[in-house]
């Protein structure tokens, strides 16, 4: 059997599945849909984020050394030396990258002289000042000018404006999204120390409630990351064909450290199936304990926190 280094073996485990169909075997790799790539052989393959998952056989794994193993059905030294000799012919060095496309260019409502309009309408929701104090301070929430619509702003880690969600405040049930509006970055409050858990709400204003809901208990609010999805996140009919939700991935990706994600989904059909879909997709290729802990009373999370504030009202009988 042919004898291969501990320097061979880890210089073959740095080379990801995608870069190595992209130079070595690139009649082998197809486009799927955005940013995920499956292989002409096995269609139930799906290669996206720096992962690979075969669906079909409920494998996946990371490197292109696990994909030759688990998938070529090669052995430790035979993957190795098909990587190894690969390189030595044509390092995966590409000599001209493809330019990055631009970034959208988030077009913000202008502010309002004041922030009087969305501070009523988030307090009549039952959220409390200290929340609503952070948001405005930290730039993450302002009322427009002209409509005096909520404006929730999500960023990148460069603290850069990316995500803007409007809702609003006179009685209706307007709602949407900022123009130029990237839902990889949408609106969220990280953890004021580093933490390995993350919650996960369908809206800005479900996370506001739970952050409320943990600073009514005692607790300190920002002690985990907490991420909206900008809405209800839904799956295609086939699971295998879906994707996790854009935010949640480009969050793990920002903040690699979390480990345990909980989901806050509505207690309805749609965010049942989302937070079965999104429990079948990670843990599949990611090493994630992820729990499922819905509004323990009414629809969503702001229910939650208004049915839960209207007990402690209420005159005992």
């Amino acid at each position: 059997m042919p004898y291969v280094t501990p320097e061979q073996i880890q210089r073959a485990k740095q080379l990801d599945l995608l870069t190595y169909l992209q130079y070595y075997e690139p009649h082998e790799l197809v486009r799927f849909a955005g940013n995920v790539y499956t292989t002409r052989t096995h269609d139930s393959l799906k290669i996206s984020n720096g992962k690979w998952n075969w669906w079909s056989c409920g494998i996946g794994g990371r490197s292109a050394l696990d994909y030759l193993i688990k998938v070529r059905g090669m052995t430790l030294p035979e993957a190795v030396f098909q990587i190894d000799g690969q390189a030595a012919i044509a390092p995966p060095i590409p000599s001209k990258a493809r330019e990055p496309a631009e970034p959208r260019r988030l077009l913000l409502p202008e502010k309002n002289k004041n922030n009087d309009r969305v501070i009523a309408y988030l307090t009549g929701r039952g959220i409390h000042s200290t929340l609503i104090d952070y948001c405005l301070q930290t730039g993450r929430l302002y009322e427009s000018r002209y409509r005096h619509n909520a404006v929730f702003v999500g960023f990148d880690r460069q603290g850069v404006p990316r995500y803007g969600a409007l809702r609003g405040t006179s009685g209706s049930r307007f709602m949407g999204d900022v123009s130029g509006s990237d839902k990889r970055f949408s609106f969220s409050i990280p953890a004021r120390d580093k933490s390995t858990k993350l919650h996960l709400f369908e809206s800005a204003i479900d996370l506001l409630s739970y952050g409320t809901l943990e600073l009514l208990s005692g607790k300190d609010w920002r002690r985990e990351n907490c991420l909206s999805l900008a809405g209800i996140y839904k799956p295609k009919k086939n699971i295998e064909e879906s994707t996790p939700p854009a935010a949640l991935m480009q969050y793990l990706k920002d903040y690699p450290q979390i480990t345990k994600i909980a989901l806050h989904l509505d207690n309805d059909a749609p965010g049942r199936l989302a937070a079965e879909t999104i429990k079948a997709l990670l843990p599949s290729t990611y090493t994630y304990t992820i729990s499922d802990e819905p509004p323990k009373r009414g629809k969503d999370m702001n229910d939650n926190l208004k049915m839960m504030l209207r007990g402690r009202h209420e005159p005992e009988r």
